[in-house]
């Protein structure tokens, strides 16, 4: 009762003082898991397209009492609603926890767990909100299994929380009834006071403010300054969390757009949906033979050698820009034919569309001429855009909803036209594009630490040959391994190797009917040496959103006789408006494993939140994140080639589900990882499709606006 009488009074207090922030109220991370209090969640979720990482040093000891330890909690805001987190809790970092304690010591604790929790959507946010969730779901020993439903209700600075949790805490903590009172009366102060169902924890918040971190996010200061549990020696305890935007492109890419105006509709069919610009009354002869951008006639009066020089300004505009394989035609129409090739705009090749169409329109400004703009890679055509200069000049200026049309494949055929400058002029090939990127092989909350690993810097030197093939080469070196990955320790056998991963020719053909085919042959090394063949071939719906892929690798060792092989089917569904991918990989895989892998990826601009099952020798849930570790666009390809970051970083974590052990998996459901796949070389990362331009206008107008 002592305890509890002064932290009634100072809750008290706290509630009845004057509150003055105006602010919204933010959100904190509990010291286990969740949008939250201390020990508590309340019914607010991290917001979509948010991750947060964070650290506290408050072990829940196997759920018998509360000693200094570690907790890493990694949390994402997924969709509207849904948030999840990995925690990882330690009693220590390095120690081998096989090693028996010495006599009057604790067992150790090591412990990886997956969280959830899910906001009610049908509930008016006028009156409160509801979240359901769950702690340490699947794995093979749940010893922090934590069931609950909480409502939470804001009032001025206060946000009240009351909820009822089921748990196999032995201490008792959120089993059972559970409540909790939150003050912010500054935009970087808060004060939290909570019931866990066993105990009274209070705890204070400073928060830095992201415009004093670069704006690159929010860090937060935690301290838990009493409680009045039995179950610890310590009342104090501290945490740090820093949360940031997986991407800013995510939001800016989703910005609304205007609706466009009615359209004047012509009996004309060619001059249908498009508005013809008027001329202006004060032109005259003398103004149009100036070819004086700044005062265009219509597009229709333009001569042959106004449009020559434009269309050679355009050209010469592309290229300056980082655009490869540039031409640039038009008609008498006038119709103005562009075809290019991005090296510059690795992360995503929607910005390219955006600057490329931008500058069309910035060139012909003024005029009715209309576009039709072609996308290649390796000179295969990937997608064609056209439109009319007005209505995507409207778009840029005053964001109206551009007139344009998306086609998957090559453009359609322009009789009549005529091309500016010579055709073989600025081509990609045989200028080296060199890509910088980490490779990591890691453990995580096993019995030998909470983080091993072996990380090696590689560099794929991928050399463009003639339409559709090139050369690539792999190489690495070794920069760091924790201890347990050297030499003939544990994981000795996971650890990277210095040297050429892999040397190998592809050829990429577009074949009919939306089906391309890639083919791969030379020498790849998967901690042995092989010499090998890997055959892709892939069908894509009409507007890119279904994609089928055959995959097959065959491989003989280098070292002795005998060989390996592989073979998968793949389908993939990119929903657009929703930012999600699905997909789903059957056959026998690179360990000779037969089964299933499925994945539903969130995408966030260039980045990607993965949740994913396997289901071959053992069943394994887990979830990656795959970020890009470049900027939105690279240095413009020169005579002796470009040197970039990767733009698709992958990690992982994953955990047994449905067994009575955990023991490590290991290349489970795993194909070999190649720097040049159908997937990430030619389809934007699975992204290529017409729905995904249509849902990205703003990120194309974004790109212009941003680079013009």
């Amino acid at each position: 009762m002592s305890k509890f009488v002064p932290v009634l009074l100072s809750g008290l207090t706290i509630v009845s003082a004057p509150s003055y922030s105006e602010s919204e109220l933010d959100t904190y991370r509990s010291f286990t898991g969740f949008t939250g209090l201390v020990n508590t969640s309340n019914a607010e979720v991290l917001e979509t397209g948010y991750w947060d990482i964070g650290y506290n040093n408050m072990l829940d000891n196997y759920t018998k009492s509360y000693v200094d330890g570690h907790n890493f909690v990694f949390s994402a805001g997924l969709f509207e609603g849904l948030e999840v987190s990995g925690l990882i809790a330690s009693s220590t970092m390095h120690d081998n926890t096989f090693i028996p304690p010495a006599e009057g010591e604790e067992l150790q604790t090591r412990d990886l767990s997956f969280n959830a929790k899910y906001q009610i959507p049908f509930i008016p946010k006028d009156w409160f909100n509801l979240s359901v969730g769950s702690k340490d779901i699947g794995g093979a020993a749940n010893n922090y299994e934590t069931h609950f439903v909480v409502a939470s209700k804001e009032w001025r600075n206060f946000r009240f929380s009351l909820g009822a949790s089921r748990s196999k805490h032995e201490t008792g903590m959120m089993n059972g009834a559970f409540g909790g009172i939150e003050w912010m009366p500054l935009d970087w102060l808060a004060f939290q006071v909570e019931y866990d169902a066993e105990a009274i924890n209070s705890a204070a918040r400073v928060v830095i403010p992201k415009e004093w971190l670069f704006d690159l996010g929010e860090l937060s200061l935690t301290s838990r300054f009493y409680s009045s549990t039995d179950f610890t020696d310590d009342d104090i305890f501290w945490g740090i969390n820093f949360k940031a935007p997986f991407s800013k492109l995510a939001q800016s890419s989703k910005s609304k757009i205007e609706a466009a105006p009615k359209p004047i509709v012509s009996s004309r069919p060619e001059q249908r949906n498009f508005k013809p610009v008027e001329k202006a009354a004060t032109d005259t002869q003398a103004d149009r033979n100036s070819h004086d951008k700044t005062a265009k006639a219509s597009g229709h009066e333009l001569e042959r050698k106004d449009l020559n020089k434009l269309a050679r300004e355009l050209r010469n505009t592309l290229i300056a820009d980082g655009f490869e394989s540039v031409r640039v035609g038009f008609n008498s129409q006038p119709t103005i034919i562009v075809s290019l090739e991005n090296a510059t705009f690795n992360n995503n090749e929607i910005d390219a569309l955006g600057l490329a169409i931008g500058r069309v329109t910035e060139v012909f400004s003024g005029t009715s001429a209309k576009f039709i703009l072609e996308l290649q890679n390796h000179g295969i055509s990937m997608m064609a855009l056209s439109g009319d200069v007005a209505s995507y000049e409207r778009f840029l200026k005053d964001n109206v909803e551009p007139n344009i049309n998306v086609k998957m494949g090559s453009r359609a055929s322009i009789a009549g036209v005529t091309w500016v400058g010579l055709e073989n002029a600025n081509q990609r090939f045989l200028k080296p594009r060199v890509t910088i990127s980490p490779e990591v092989n890691s453990t995580h909350a096993t019995e030998f630490g909470v983080l091993d690993y072996s990380l090696a810097l590689k560099a794929d030197v991928n050399l463009p040959l003639w339409k559709g093939a090139g050369f690539n080469l792999t190489a690495q070196t070794v920069v760091s391994e924790s201890d347990d990955f050297k030499e003939k320790k544990i994981f000795d056998d996971l650890s990277e190797d210095n040297g050429v991963r892999s040397a190998f020719l592809y050829q990429t053909y577009q074949l009919p009917w939306g089906i391309y085919n890639q083919t791969k042959v030379g020498f790849f090394r998967e901690f042995h040496k092989y010499k090998g063949i890997i055959n892709e071939t892939a069908w894509v719906s009409p507007n890119g959103s279904h994609k089928f892929t055959n995959t097959y690798g065959y491989f003989e060792y280098q070292d002795f006789n005998s060989d390996r092989d592989y073979h998968t089917l793949d389908y993939q569904y990119y929903w657009a408006e929703r930012d999600l991918s699905f997909h789903v990989t059957g056959g026998k895989f690179w360990r000779k494993d037969k089964g299933v892998k499925v994945e539903t990826r969130f995408w966030f601009g260039d980045s990607y939140v993965a949740v994913y099952g396997e289901n071959t020798n053992a069943k394994v849930a887990g979830v990656a994140i795959n970020i890009p570790l470049s900027k939105r666009k690279n240095m413009n390809v020169t005579k002796y080639g470009q040197i970039k970051g990767t733009s698709s970083w992958r990690h992982q974590i994953g955990t047994r589900i449905g067994d009575s052990h955990n023991k490590l998996v290991y290349q489970q459901a795993y194909q070999p990882r190649l720097p040049v796949t159908l997937n990430k070389t030619f389809f934007n990362k699975g992204r290529n499709s017409v729905d995904y331009v249509y849902s990205n206008l703003s990120r194309l107008r974004n790109a212009y606006l941003t680079y013009k």
